[in-house]
C-alpha cells in the first residue's frame, strides 16, 4: 500500500531535526507570546483537527511558561496545616494556551490546537481559530457547524479536544 505525504509529515515529527528546532524555539523566544503565523507547522496534525487553507481559519502560535502554577504563601493567621502552598490550576497547559488566544482574538472561535515544541521554559501550541462570521465560513456544509450560537466560546466551556482531555485526567 502506498503512504501519502501526511503519513511522512507524521513520520518526520516524530523524530524531528534537533538543530532546525533549537532554532526555531530560540526564535520563539524572542518573539511575542500570542503570535499569528500564515501557515501551520504541523500540516498533517492541523488538517486533522479541521484547519482548510481558506480564508476565515487563522493559525496562532502560543508560548506558555512551564512550572508549577500554585499560589502566593499565606503570611499569616492560620495555624500550620494551613500554610501549605496548594496547587491552583488543575488545567492542561493547552487548555490555558487555547484559553488565552480566546481572549486575545474574541470575534473568533477555538476550533483546536496541538503541541509543537518545548525547551526548558517554554510550552508551544498552534491553535486553530476560525472567524464565524466569514461568508465562506458560513457556506462550507463541514465547519459551518461552529457558526450556531451554540458553540460560543467554546474553550471556556470545555468544548475543545484538550479542554476535554484535561477535564478527563481530574476525575481519575
Amino acid at each position: 500500500m502506498t503512504k501519502g505525504m501526511y503519513h511522512y509529515i507524521r513520520e518526520a515529527w516524530k523524530k524531528p531535526d534537533v538543530e532546525i528546532l533549537r532554532k526555531r524555539l530560540v526564535e520563539w523566544r524572542k518573539g511575542k507570546t500570542i503570535e499569528r503565523v500564515e501557515n501551520p507547522l504541523r500540516l498533517d496534525r492541523a488538517r486533522a483537527l479541521g484547519y482548510k487553507a481558506k480564508p476565515g481559519f487563522v493559525i496562532v502560535r502560543v508560548r506558555i511558561g512551564r512550572g508549577g502554577r500554585s499560589r502566593a504563601k499565606i503570611m499569616g493567621g492560620r495555624r500550620s496545616k494551613r500554610q501549605n502552598m496548594k496547587k491552583v490550576l488543575q488545567v492542561g497547559y493547552q487548555w490555558v494556551a487555547e484559553q488565552r488566544v480566546a481572549r486575545k482574538y474574541p470575534n473568533m472561535e477555538v476550533l483546536n490546537s496541538y503541541w509543537i515544541g518545548k525547551d526548558g521554559m517554554n510550552y508551544f501550541y498552534e491553535v486553530i481559530l476560525v472567524d464565524v462570521d466569514h461568508p465562506q465560513i458560513k457556506s462550507d456544509k463541514t465547519i459551518n457547524w461552529i457558526c450556531e450560537p451554540a458553540n460560543k466560546n467554546r474553550v471556556f466551556r470545555g468544548l475543545t479536544g484538550s479542554a476535554k482531555l484535561s477535564k478527563a485526567s481530574d476525575r481519575i
